[in-house]
């Protein structure tokens, strides 16, 4: 099953993408020029074809982009392991109606690569919990992905 690849999210990868999940996105180091490896939540697929997402706009990942706009994100889902590599652009700086400083970057996919190792399948998708106030970061979380979806 390894290596199918496409170039947009597939019937099953996008509403995965629907709402806040655990992703590892990889950027190239502004300052090493090598891998930078993050995980992310604050993640919405608009369509087959875009990703937006929201980190700190103060992170290493903002420059990272700004500097080279070649990421791949890392979905754990759907049975597999999908690579979405594509082209970062830092749409807004400072999202609006979100109390902390969060950064809306968009990701154009460009190839979505089925990269789980031959002869097995995901049986448990990863889970997390927020270990702060949860009644906090549930409305936080709401604002985030509210921000997120509008265009």
């Amino acid at each position: 099953m390894a290596e199918t690849v496409a170039n947009s999210l597939n019937e099953q990868l996008f509403p995965l993408l629907q709402k806040e999940r655990f992703v590892l996105l990889t950027t190239i180091d502004k300052v090493t020029g090598g891998p930078n490896t993050s995980a992310i939540s604050w993640i919405y697929a608009r369509n087959e074809l875009t990703i937006s997402f929201a980190v700190d706009n103060r992170s290493r990942i903002v420059e990272n982009i700004k500097n080279n706009q070649f990421v791949t994100l890392t979905l754990i889902g759907a049975g597999s392991v999908y690579s979405i590599a594509g082209e970062a652009t830092v749409e807004v700086e400072k999202m609006e109606d979100v109390p902390l400083k969060l950064a809306k970057i968009s990701v154009q996919i460009k190839e979505v690569r089925d990269v789980m190792f031959y002869g097995s399948r995901i049986s448990v998708e990863p889970q997390y919990e927020k270990t702060y106030n949860k009644q906090a970061a549930a409305k936080l979380d709401e604002q985030v992905m509210t921000a997120l979806k509008k265009a």
